[in-house]
């Protein structure tokens, strides 16, 4: 870029574009240029590619020549949405003065920096998900971590252990991470969903400066206020998420009113891989959320409720007292508005407020937007005349505060259904300005003076035929054809000749012409200024905005958990913090919606307590397995949201940590094999979970040799069984048989089976669970429904059956050898400290194991 900046045949305007890019190396240059934004260079050859328009290339003095790519201005959002989208950081190049009055070459300078993570673009930014920049700061084991929707105002931050780092990422809708240059290669891409990630100087990321940066920001002595002290690591991270979009938009962050601790023992912990597994947000089979939890629950009818309940899902409660708060509202809600209409439709009229707010502060807000909010924040006060009945969301709606000033303020300056577009002018009422309203009705006059004009000068002329036209070079003029050339009078000046005509001007004419054009210009330069003043009005109580915002975000939220138990008889559980986790008639909430109409979902029943504590499942394939299992931890995750759940009956233990360990795949692109990302996802759950967790495990140690996997599985069921430190609940579906034994050998564990029908060769799936375990798998039957050929199935019948006498006849020596053979084990055995030995020992110990088993065998 250098040699380009001393290029001395380098045009102008390139030396103007190479000086700015300069100052912006890893931004894509938008470099406005008349009615274009243009990009050169290696940023034209990315844009062309990306938007797919023609490359060209512009003449850069007599030395070389530039790739070019370019499109209209007034098609900017669409193309900076696509650049976006791709990852890419966008600076934008304005001329900040008018070429009309420029005497050289347009002043241009970049007026701001858009990125993945800072976008307020309508057409970027989904209205009912969070558009978060995470910022990072690694310390040993720990990390601390910031949480700032630009679009939005919020702004949160914490710390963690470094072991959830991913996690934290995974689950909050990040669209870019902010880390310090030194610390950028701790940041494994393959875990983060090729989230963009932008390295800041390593300066910033200094303590006492991002401290003081988030106190003057906020104009407080302290951070005590929001709940930190002076020493917390989380101020690193938000003080340089702070300095960053201070930087990219210029200090526009007025929007930014507050800081909130995330305190993460107050919520669930869901790992990326239960979040996963459980297709909360996104679905398995194509990434959207089509089948998923959120589309099956969201009733929510404004965008701030949407976004709420997506934060409320990915961050379920653990304090009773707060779950039980949100349980109450609900419960309010269907006993005394569930029939409510007038509600719903004032919740349908709020537009997106905290997006609106950020318009405000970074000048990107237009007159409808204003009516708009407005408009919205009314709701608050109207929902309160329909809610007298029920006191909790009564006093949530006392909470807001006073804003009819704003209100009125815009009402009285805005007219109700105003232009959009800024240019067209006619948005400020009549009456707020005795200068507009004269130029106004100079402008309103014009046709009829020009008219009345028209006819006084064919009467004084006698020219019947004598027109007043305009157009944009010469203005307004008086026409007149050659015919009657010897009738103008003396006063009248020739402007241009035609073929068959004369134009000509009168002074008169002139001057008032000067007016129209005038009077439109001061229109919108008064509009303009009363515009500025309402906006800068309207800021000083940007927090009070935004807090009503939030209010009418919960009430959202309520209405939606109402409707959803309504619609499709959700109860409401009892949370307690004992050991008891009980359902009766328990629904998956996804599945159920999903059948066909006339097709009913089967109910099941559960019980886990500390005699209770794991659950052995068997059945075959297909009978509806993991469906329970799913609908377990979903059902759990709803209780701790404060949402009724799809039961005849719920009493529920609170839980600390869900985790599952579902299905098959792998990650090719990081050197895992299915069966160690199996393995990892179990280590992970061995290696972190409680006595109050609920573990969830569909089919562990499938991805290895039979007797490897029977052997993980076995020892897993054990550990999660005898450990002190765990004991957590567990729910253990297997298709290995040997586990049903192992389920009425130890005093905590129990069997349970989903009922399968024979009949002439045929099997039925009752998707009913029963106590006990399964006595056969029914592969091959499955195999016959999914249509293999009948030799297939033939053989397969034939080969079963000489298996199974085969392992009849082994399978005591067999189980013996794995697992009491004194001879080879009781001694390595007698070793394990099963109150110390970690996941990974184990493992290895088992490995070991297994190959003197080999040995002994040979």
């Amino acid at each position: 870029m250098k040699e380009n900046l001393k290029n001395k045949n380098a045009t102008p305007v390139m030396k103007q574009f190479w000086e700015a890019k300069e100052s912006y190396p890893d931004s894509i240059m938008l470099f406005r240029m008349g009615d274009f934004y243009e990009t050169f260079d290696e940023d034209a050859k990315i844009t062309s590619s990306i938007l797919g328009i023609t490359l060209t290339k512009r003449s850069n003095g007599a030395a070389s020549s530039v790739p070019l790519a370019g499109f209209p201005y007034h098609s900017l959002d669409q193309h900076l949405y696509k650049l976006l989208t791709n990852g890419y950081r966008v600076a934008i190049c304005e001329q900040v003065e008018d070429p009309k009055l420029s005497t050289g070459i347009v002043k241009r300078a970049v007026v701001e920096v858009l990125s993945p993570g800072t976008a307020i673009a309508e057409k970027y930014l989904n209205h009912d998900e969070n558009n978060f920049l995470c910022s990072l700061y690694i310390d040993k084991n720990k990390f601390s971590y910031s949480l700032l929707d630009y679009s939005t105002g919020e702004f949160s931050a914490g710390e963690n252990n470094i072991s959830e780092l991913y996690n934290t990422i995974n689950q909050n809708q990040v669209k870019e991470i902010i880390i310090c240059k030194k610390q950028i290669k701790k940041i494994d891409n393959s875990k983060i969903n090729n989230i963009l990630v932008t390295p800041y100087h390593d300066w910033i990321a200094n303590h006492d400066t991002c401290y003081d940066n988030l106190i003057d920001h906020f104009g407080t002595v302290s951070l005590k206020g929001y709940g930190f002290s002076k020493k917390d690591l989380s101020i690193i991270p938000a003080g340089a998420a702070l300095d960053y979009v201070k930087n990219n938009y210029f200090g526009k962050i007025k929007h930014v009113t507050s800081l909130s601790k995330v305190i993460s023992s107050d919520v669930m912990k869901l790992d990326s891989f239960t979040v996963t597994n459980l297709e909360i947000f996104n679905s398995l089979n194509n990434r959207s959320d089509n089948g998923t939890l959120i589309n099956a629950i969201d009733n929510t009818l404004t965008p701030m409720g949407s976004r709420l309940l997506k934060q409320h899902l990915s961050k379920p409660l653990l304090s009773v007292t707060k779950i039980n708060h949100r349980l109450k509202l609900v419960s309010e809600y269907l006993k005394n508005h569930i029939d409510d209409l007038e509600i719903i439709d004032e919740l349908k009229s709020v537009s997106d407020i905290h997006r609106i707010i950020s318009k405000i502060s970074t000048n990107k807000s237009n007159p409808r937007d204003i009516i708009n909010l407005s408009n919205s924040l009314l709701v608050v006060s109207n929902i309160k005349k329909y809610i007298s009945k029920s006191k909790s969301i009564l006093k949530l709606i006392s909470q807001s505060k006073n804003i009819k000033k704003i209100c009125s303020e815009i009402n009285k300056i805005i007219k109700d259904d105003p232009p959009a577009n800024f240019n067209k002018g006619g948005y400020i009422k009549s009456g707020i300005s005795k200068e507009l309203d004269e130029f106004r009705l100079i402008s309103e006059n014009a046709n009829q003076w020009l008219l009345d004009y028209q006819k006084e000068q064919q009467e004084s002329t006698g020219i019947s035929s004598l027109k007043i036209g305009y157009n944009k070079v010469f203005g307004y003029y008086i026409d007149i054809t050659k015919v009657h050339i010897n009738k103008v009078p003396d006063n009248y000046i020739r402007k241009q000749t035609l073929t068959n005509s004369e134009r000509y001007f009168t002074t008169e004419l002139k001057d008032y012409e000067h007016k129209i054009l005038s009077s439109s210009e001061q229109i919108n330069y008064i509009e303009s200024e009363i515009y500025n003043k309402l906006i800068q009005f309207i800021i000083k109580d940007i927090a009070s905005i935004q807090f009503n915002a939030d209010i009418i975000a919960k009430i959202d939220v309520i209405v939606s958990h109402a409707i959803t138990a309504n619609n499709n008889c959700y109860v409401k559980p009892k949370i307690h913090n004992k050991s008891t986790f009980s359902l009766k008639g328990s629904r998956h909430p996804v599945v159920e919606k999903m059948l066909p109409i006339n097709e009913k979902f089967i109910t099941n029943d559960l019980k886990l307590d500390n005699q209770k504590q794991i659950a052995i499942i068997t059945g075959p394939n297909m009978a509806g397995k993991s469906t329970f299992l799913r609908q377990i931890g979903l059902i759990s995750i709803l209780a701790q949201i404060g949402s009724y759940v799809p039961a005849d009956f719920a009493n529920l233990s609170i839980v600390d940590q869900l985790f599952t360990r579902v299905g098959a795949s792998d990650n090719l692109s990081g050197g895992e094999s299915t069966f160690l990302v199996e393995m990892n996802e179990t280590a992970n759950i061995l290696n972190n979970a409680t006595p109050k967790s609920l573990i969830i495990l569909d089919e562990v140690g499938r991805g290895t040799s039979t007797y490897d996997g029977l052997s993980l599985a076995w020892s897993i069921t054990e550990y999660l069984h005898n450990n002190p430190l765990i004991k957590a609940k567990t729910l253990f579906a297997t298709h290995y048989h040997e586990l049903i034994d192992l389920a009425e050998e130890l005093p905590n564990a129990f069997n349970l089976n989903v009922i399968v029908e024979e009949h002439n060769d045929e099997i039925i799936f009752l998707r009913k669970i029963n106590e006990g375990g399964a006595n056969k798998s029914y592969g091959i039957n499955v195999a016959k429904m999914a249509g293999l050929p009948s030799y297939i199935l033939n053989r397969a019948k034939e080969l079963l059956f000489q298996f199974m006498n085969t392992i009849d006849n082994d399978k005591s020596m067999h189980q013996q050898e794995l697992f009491t053979a004194k001879d080879v084990l009781m001694d390595e055995f007698e070793k394990i400290d099963l109150d110390t030995i970690t996941p990974i020992e184990a493992l290895n110990i088992l490995h070991s194991l297994k190959n003197k088993i080999e040995k002994n065998h040979d």
